[in-house]
């Protein structure tokens, strides 16, 4: 590691230590006296350490170049390579966890990349392959040399996929990632490479036996289908013309059955709008519910990113404690109501030429203490009920005849 490459690691160790002395403001106030010692003791560490080794770096290369505009265009030019291949590519760290994944590779998972984005792959994969390819992984980043092995989707494990892994060093980056190819149509007698021999029982492995059902996997499935039900017969009770009683209707379905808190937030006018917000009920809860019932959305990074974008975005601990923005008193919504997983979902419903229409709101979701966060199974069920919310939303009043009866 250069010393350029240890000053930005232990200057973005300084930057992650100031963002949780920052979030430690809504601690209690006999707390405050140790976290003003843990502030100036950072200050004296950027004085004393981290601003003389910048001077030093700096008077090293006085004349260092910066990225030119050919550079810019060659980075481009092979994020649009990655994102076009027409194989299934993964760009993972050494504990598997997605970092990039082409569309291949979204259209083969049937995940989403933003939902995919910083949860482990393995976790798609079927139970009994899961530690495999993370030990693989591991093995590859230490710089073992490349490798394959066979992989199963959990949602179609009857269909085996072989899975390459190289080593691959990010420009500007100390440590290195994994880029794994996922190829599918493999015959059972395909052996791994990296000159280590099979075993009779990896032969054999387009042939296992079934495995006994998951209770835990069968029970969450069935708590989902049963969520799917309540949103659609909310949404069809709703009638036609009125997108706010729409919005309203599936954040109340959405309501401690499936997260602590919901935000609902109408984008179809021109600014924004908090329409509902739905809270645990418990004390001190409601003076947040009526704080963010005020605030506006354009002060919420992630809600504004939803609406821009259209794309969601599934969090576990967020890192951003001002993603959603600050209370009156200036303390982190996502530290005050102690926010330990996030969903925020545009509702987008697709167009008449098949590609997506206008986000007609944002959903956002907070699951808090020690409740289990959102899994990316639960994010693509949310994936789906967004799109019927968002149909919900912008289906037209029927028009009523001289009778009072509607036309439709």
């Amino acid at each position: 590691m250069t010393q350029t490459d240890d000053f930005g690691a232990e200057l973005a160790d300084f930057v992650r230590r100031v963002g949780e002395l920052k979030a430690a403001r809504a601690l209690p106030r006999d707390e405050h006296l140790a976290v003003l010692d843990a502030a100036l003791f950072e200050l004296r560490h950027v004085a004393d350490t981290l601003w003389p080794r910048y001077e030093r770096l700096k008077a090293a290369a006085p004349n260092a170049p910066s990225p030119d505009r050919q550079e810019r265009q060659e980075r481009h030019l092979l994020k649009a390579l990655f994102q076009r291949l027409p194989m299934p590519v993964v760009l993972v760290d050494k504990d598997t966890v997605v970092r990039r994944m082409n569309f291949a590779a979204t259209g083969l998972t049937g995940v989403r990349a933003g939902y995919a984005t910083g949860r482990p792959l393995s976790a798609l994969l079927s139970p009994g392959d899961r530690g495999a390819l993370r030990s693989q992984a591991a093995a590859v980043a230490r710089g073992e040399g490349d490798r394959s092995l066979p992989v199963h989707l959990q949602q179609r494990p009857d269909e085996r996929l072989l899975a390459t892994l190289t080593a691959l060093r990010p420009p500007d980056e100390p440590h290195p990632a994994v880029l794994v190819v996922l190829q599918t149509g493999v015959s059972a007698g395909a052996a791994p490479s990296g000159g280590r021999p099979r075993s009779a029982g990896a032969v054999a492995v387009g042939r296992r036996r079934p495995a006994l059902p998951d209770l835990v996997e069968t029970t969450g499935h069935a708590e989902r289908l049963d969520l799917v039900d309540a949103m659609t017969t909310a949404l069809l009770s709703v009638a036609p013309g009125d997108p706010e009683a729409a919005l309203e209707r599936a954040a109340r379905v959405l309501h401690e059955r499936f997260a602590d808190w919901v935000v609902a937030d109408t984008v179809a006018g021109r600014p924004m709008k908090r329409s509902l917000v739905l809270g645990p009920g418990g004390p001190g809860d409601e003076a947040l519910v009526q704080a963010l019932a005020g605030q506006d959305p354009a002060d919420c990074a992630l809600v504004m990113e939803a609406a821009r974008g259209g794309s969601a975005s599934l969090q576990v601990r967020p890192e951003d404690t001002d993603a959603f923005g600050q209370d009156p008193a200036g303390d982190p919504v996502l530290v005050r109501a102690d926010v330990t997983s996030l969903l925020c979902v545009p509702l987008t419903a697709p167009g008449d030429n098949g590609a997506p229409g206008p986000v007609q709101g944002v959903l956002t979701l907070f699951r808090t203490g020690a409740r289990r966060a959102f899994s990316m199974a639960e994010g693509q069920v949310m994936d789906l009920m967004s799109r019927h919310a968002a149909l919900a939303m912008r289906r037209p009043a029927s028009p009523r005849r001289a009778d009072g009866y509607s036309s439709g």
